[in-house]
């Protein structure tokens, strides 16, 4: 078979092959060059619109920046900046008292010394105490009440309550005329009150502690709040001694400390327990005589004259299987009442140490349960789940001690579970008692 003929070169001496591969390999070259072009044109326009980077902003000389000390608003006695947005800033921090309420509680009897806590044996709280609709007052603003005190004024009811985010409400119960059933809220803490005191020899003087660690003292003489004592932990627990309302004793976790409110600092401190200390009580006959609770799972009873520094060796140790959250003598200082996390409370001869338990099957809730004497020897009173309050009777004889729980006290006037409770020091039958409502409910003689 022939082969094809070749191409014939042109003029220029390239064949029509060789010319064709030629005009491609230029018009390639003019497409990529204009490429090129407009992805330059198109990197400038980007760089443009970049801010500079790190590394392209000029470097500024570092300036030595003046030494700041930083102080909280707290320890500085200000209130917190107000919320951002449209949310309501928070109150202020009222520390002036209303003349209405410290005239009412100035102008009332104070109990003699000789008796600073009245008792009445044959008094039966099972039959005699109602709850009336028009002692069902709310002191503090839809807060949690963890804190409860009746003043201790011979003719006439005031009650103060603590809340959880540091305000304290009083209510004047038994005052005549149109301004009867006068309730004041103010704003003293910046955190949830622990206690609230007042001694029967001083009671225009209030004193009151807070998760935030300070005491602060209610004086009505000048109508104002001043904090005395700040603290860098929670105070949980406040207490005066019997014998001289000046002397606070306070807990600091795992320590009981005094507070000399004369000088105005704090002259002596034990460590007492291996957790945090939930109350401080005392003897109501030996004032050198003390009980404490713990969420260690002890209370202890303790004898301040041999107490030291370091080392405390206490009376005698109430262990129990769980956390405790108080323990308080009897009026007549021959029982201790101790509550646990568990529900179990406990009675205890401080004589001859016997014991008895009683289960209240109180649950678990927001806040929790304290069990409180009366105005004898016979009665302890306890809130239940049921929104009523139980009453136990106690019953010490010369080998053991006796339980029953044979009362519960209900009213459909009281709408919540009652967690805090104060009896009268100087009226019997006067009980007031708190919820996780805000509310107070005062339960008094039929």
């Amino acid at each position: 078979m022939a082969s094809p003929p070749e191409p014939e070169p042109d003029a220029g001496g390239l064949t029509d092959y060789e010319r064709r591969r030629a005009e491609n390999s230029r018009r390639n070259g003019v497409i990529l060059d204009s490429l090129r072009r407009k992805a330059a044109e198109l990197s400038a326009i980007i760089q443009l619109s970049r801010p500079p980077t790190k590394k392209q902003q000029p470097r500024a000389r570092p300036r030595a920046a003046p030494a700041v000390v930083r102080r909280s608003l707290r320890t500085q006695g200000l209130p917190p900046p107000p919320a951002s947005g449209p949310a309501p800033a928070p109150p202020r921090r009222s520390t002036r008292i209303t003349p209405s309420l410290a005239s009412a509680i100035l102008d009332a009897t104070s109990p003699p010394a000789s008796e600073a806590k009245v008792r009445d044996d044959g008094f039966d709280a099972r039959t005699e105490l109602v709850l009336r609709p028009s002692n069902v007052r709310r002191l503090v603003s839809a807060d949690r009440i963890p804190s409860l005190r009746i003043l201790p004024l011979v003719d006439r009811t005031v009650v103060a309550a603590g809340s959880t985010v540091g305000h304290v409400g009083f209510w004047v119960v038994d005052e005549d005329g149109d301004d009867a059933h006068r309730v004041f809220e103010y704003m003293p803490h910046l955190s949830s009150v622990g206690a609230i005191v007042a001694h029967a020899a001083k009671p225009h003087k209030i004193y009151s502690c807070s998760h935030g660690g300070e005491i602060c003292l209610m004086d009505l003489e000048r109508e104002n709040f001043n904090i005395t004592r700040l603290s860098e932990f929670p105070i949980l627990s406040l207490c005066q001694a019997p014998n001289s309302p000046s002397c606070l004793y306070f807990s600091e976790e795992t320590d009981v400390k005094l507070f000399d409110d004369r000088i105005g600092k704090v002259s002596t401190s034990w460590n007492a327990h291996a957790s945090r200390i939930n109350s401080i009580d005392f003897h109501p006959e030996n004032t050198y005589m003390l009980a404490t609770s713990s969420r260690d799972g002890t209370a202890c009873m303790w004898d301040l004259r041999t107490m030291k520094k370091k080392g405390a060796e206490s009376l005698v140790v109430l262990e129990h299987d769980r956390g405790l959250q108080s323990a308080y003598f009897s009026p007549s200082g021959h029982m201790v009442a101790t509550t646990s996390l568990d529900g179990i409370v406990r009675v205890f001869s401080v004589d001859n140490f016997h014991t008895v338990e009683r289960n209240n099957n109180i649950g678990t809730h927001l806040s929790t349960f304290k069990a409180i004497w009366g105005w004898n020897d016979m009665d302890l009173f306890i809130g239940n789940a049921t929104r009523a309050i139980d009453v136990i009777s106690v019953d010490l004889n010369d080998s053991s001690i006796s339980t029953t729980n044979n009362a519960c006290l209900k009213s459909e006037h009281m709408v919540s579970i009652p967690y805090r409770f104060s009896a009268h020091p100087c009226k019997v039958g006067h009980l007031a008692c708190s919820s996780s409502s805000g509310k107070v409910f005062l339960w008094t003689r039929a």
